[in-house]
């Protein structure tokens, strides 16, 4: 198969689909491997390298002409969609619940979405676990700088001093990003509450944090305990749909001036009714005085660790894609637990939802 990797071209995004090592792996196996000028860059990996390990460097005009499958890190940009052809199979992340129009547009052009969000095996999205854990611990590091005072955070260190108590972290959700946060907040010490409204992983949360406070996901609960927060992490994933608002506008009234918000949860649209997509580059906004930090992309930030560990963790797919393309679909219930659109044509039942097809 002819396999493209695209340079990403969301805003302030460095990730790229192969590393050189992969793509190796994958000229040994029999397959050409297109990469286009510079792609690798952001994360450290230059031409040169992918040159060594058999790749071509081409144009993106290049890519999207000649490849049979395009490897990305973010969703497609419209850009990106006009170029596509008819059958072509695109594998990257998507997030279809808080892009109808992307999502519109990649049915006009017929092309086949294989989602990594959407990859399941055995119950675990294998895909989506590195990328969220890295979120999660960068959740609390974005958190601790945005309570500067310069930024119009209240001017708190979260860590606390010897004379001075720590700050008080809630997390709102307990699954793989909730924990990453969660691991990081009680590693330096903060007041910590996680809210799950899953008993069992409550349950489980208590055993791996004997030191917070765990609680369900009540109005009540959530209200009370944002009411004291410094720090509100947004760590609710439902793969496929929208985040339930689980904070509204009404609400931010509840909460101190100059706390910070971070929606982790924003690619699929955000547990905060107040929160709209940022970027690296303008991470921050104020609303009633509350700071909110929205990045989708929060993994960007650090290209290298994240293009490594996104690798590990698609490799097997990619060769799998490669070697039997939509056959795939048919031959591995896996491959086929994230396909969204095959050739034009909605197969998710939940993008169907989304797209109100």
């Amino acid at each position: 198969m002819i396999i493209g990797v695209a340079k990403e071209i969301k805003e302030q995004e460095y990730r790229v689909g192969l590393t050189p090592e992969s793509v190796a792996i994958l000229k040994n196996a029999g397959h050409k491997l297109l990469i286009e000028e510079g792609a690798g860059t952001g994360s450290g990996f230059f031409d040169q390298k992918y040159k060594e390990a058999g790749a071509e460097i081409v144009s993106k005009d290049e890519i999207f002409d000649n490849a049979e499958m395009v490897i990305k890190v973010k969703e497609p940009q419209l850009k990106e969609i006009q170029m596509m052809k008819k059958g072509q199979i695109v594998f990257t992340f998507f997030h279809f619940s808080s892009n109808v129009r992307m999502t519109l547009a990649l049915i006009e052009r017929q092309v086949t979405c294989v989602a990594y969000e959407l990859i399941e095996e055995n119950g675990v999205r294998p895909i989506l676990k590195p990328m969220s854990e890295i979120a999660g611990k960068l959740s609390i590091q974005q958190g601790m700088k945005y309570l500067e005072k310069e930024y119009g955070g209240k001017g708190i260190l979260l860590t606390g001093t010897q004379a001075v108590k720590p700050g008080r972290v809630v997390i709102l959700g307990g699954g793989v990003v909730g924990c990453a946060a969660a691991e990081i907040a009680s590693r330096i010490g903060t007041y910590l509450t996680i809210i799950e409204k899953d008993e069992m992983k409550r349950q489980l949360l208590k055993e791996r944090f004997p030191g917070c406070v765990i609680l369900d996901s009540t109005e009540d609960n959530i209200r009370d305990a944002i009411s004291t927060a410094d720090v509100i992490i947004g760590a609710v994933l439902i793969s496929g749909h929208r985040t339930p608002i689980l904070v509204s506008k009404r609400d931010l009234n509840y909460i101190e001036k100059g706390s910070v918000l971070v929606d982790v949860s924003i690619d699929e649209g955000g547990v905060f009714e107040s929160s709209h997509p940022t970027t690296h580059n303008n991470p921050i906004f104020l609303e009633s005085g509350i700071v909110h930090y929205c990045v989708p992309n929060i993994p960007g930030v650090v290209p290298r660790t994240s293009t490594i560990a996104l690798n590990f963790a698609t490799l097997s797919y990619v060769k799998t894609l490669a070697e039997n393309g939509e056959e795939a679909f048919k031959k591995f219930p896996t491959i086929r637990s994230g396909l969204a659109i095959l050739r034009g044509h909605i197969v998710h039942p939940a993008l169907k939802e989304i797209a109100g097809l």
